[in-house]
């Protein structure tokens, strides 16, 4: 059998990054930018863009409308949705998320930066740090995406001065280190002129860090994937029955983090049984070892009962199993989170009915106060909320595991996502105790 190794993994590095900031700071503009200067457009491309730009009576390409793709968008000048795009250059491959800026779509940055190990926060010149610039800082520290860059847009309408980028620079960067950003990058840059975008520019001398391009490219991507707690959650349960494989039984799922090898002693979880991985298949061929992000069955030894929604996890690292979790959310629904709401969570590919038993506080952007007990959560709130689940989960810390350490909360009547959860601290019972059952089925 073969093994593929991490070094093979990482030889061509991916990264996945996000931007973000305030309505007309110039995100999708600077997105233009990159793939434009970077030779990232095909040539059809761009003649739509200039055909659409010349529509509107502007002279030149419009570069913003290559992410802004819906039609409401390009009429209103603004980002609705988050606009995916994939580009690559000799040093790299990118996957970027262009994010809303209006305070309403806030909710869609959590989907654009959940995966990202990077976010650009853009910031007007003009206008310096301003509330929606808080918003997404503490959303980036709230996601642990692990490297921030602030670019500070549209240095052209402030005479380049190295004042004014001195001035917003220093204030993000002391608010995002409050907030436990561990690494913050400005750069002074003009999206529409191509200042330090892609290539350095000649108006701000002063200036001797990377461009934004650059800066993508070199910047520390993680790619250790022995060192992670392995988790696999069971998406589906592989039975054949054929004649070539009559007793053929395997349990596929994408490896959410870590690594497992042939003969390695592993827990099914939540039932805790344990047994030995027997084989790996991937891509139709058995391995030794598989690592994070691929998609593999596995094999076990011992005929357990597994279904979609377990987790196989080494018996020597298993994260506590719990009904009652505690987690810092965003609320992306309209309608208000209360104490008492009825939901579904969904945490990995596991579903369970569960209830919000407290909201024990609210995040004030401003100057980065609780408020205790604030009853509800409104969209785009941040806040802290204690959830009872109807069956135990087994669930990491988000510090640990960002996929099996997050969760969404779902409205059982019409599916709609509320709100987005990253575990904080999980309060592990040894046995789950029902505190009684109605007809309804959702006290536990």
């Amino acid at each position: 059998m073969s093994t593929i190794t991490p070094e093979e993994l990482s030889a061509t590095t991916l990264l996945r990054f996000a931007t973000a900031g305030s309505v007309d700071d110039g995100k999708s503009t600077l997105v233009g930018r990159l793939l434009h200067d970077s030779k990232s457009i095909l040539t059809d491309q761009l003649e739509a863009v200039e055909r659409a730009s010349a529509s509107r009576g502007q002279e030149g390409p419009d570069l913003a409308l290559l992410t802004d793709g819906l039609r409401a968008e390009r009429e209103q000048g603004i980002t609705i949705d988050v606009a995916y795009r994939y580009f690559a250059t000799p040093r790299r491959r990118f996957i970027l998320a262009d994010t809303p800026g209006h305070v309403q779509y806030t909710r869609n940055m959590v989907t654009g930066a959940s995966t990202a190990e990077l976010t650009v926060i853009l910031v007007d010149a003009r206008n310096g740090v301003v509330e929606q610039t808080r918003r997404h800082a503490a959303l980036a520290a709230l996601l642990r995406v692990p490297h921030v860059v602030l670019a500070v847009n549209k240095m052209d309408l402030v005479e380049y001065k190295e004042s004014v980028f001195a001035a917003i620079a220093e204030e993000f960067t002391a608010y995002a280190l409050e907030l436990g950003v561990p690494e913050v990058t400005a750069i002074p840059i003009s999206a529409l002129a191509g200042d330090n975008v892609v290539e350095p520019s000649a108006n701000m001398d002063w200036y001797g860090g990377p461009t934004v391009l650059e800066h993508l490219e070199t910047v520390p991507v993680a790619h250790d994937l022995s060192h992670c707690h392995a988790r696999l959650p069971v998406q589906y349960v592989i039975r054949p029955q054929t004649a070539e494989h009559p007793d053929y039984r395997g349990y596929a799922g994408q490896i959410a983090a870590g690594s497992f090898r042939v003969g390695e002693q592993v827990t099914v979880l939540p039932s805790g049984r344990s047994t030995k991985i027997s084989g790996i298949d991937l891509l139709g061929k058995p391995v030794d070892v598989a690592w994070t992000t691929q998609s593999v069955t596995v094999l076990l030894e011992d005929d357990i009962d597994i279904s979609r929604g377990d987790l196989i996890v080494p018996s020597k690292d298993a994260p506590p199993t719990t009904q009652d979790i505690e987690a810092t959310v965003c609320h992306v629904a309209d309608a208000p989170l209360t104490v008492g709401h009825r939901v579904l969570l969904k945490h990995g590919t596991r579903t369970v009915k569960a209830i919000v038993k407290d909201i024990p506080s609210r995040l004030t952007l401003d100057d980065l106060s609780l408020h205790p007990h604030p009853g509800q959560l409104v969209a785009n709130d941040i806040g802290r909320v204690k959830v009872r689940t109807a069956e135990p989960l087994p669930v990491d810390s988000y510090a640990d595991s960002r996929r099996t350490g997050s969760f969404i909360l779902i409205d059982p009547n019409d599916g709609t996502t509320l709100t987005a959860g990253m575990v904080g601290e999980s309060f592990a019972a040894p046995e789950p105790v029902k505190d009684g059952t109605d007809d309804d089925g959702w006290d536990f």
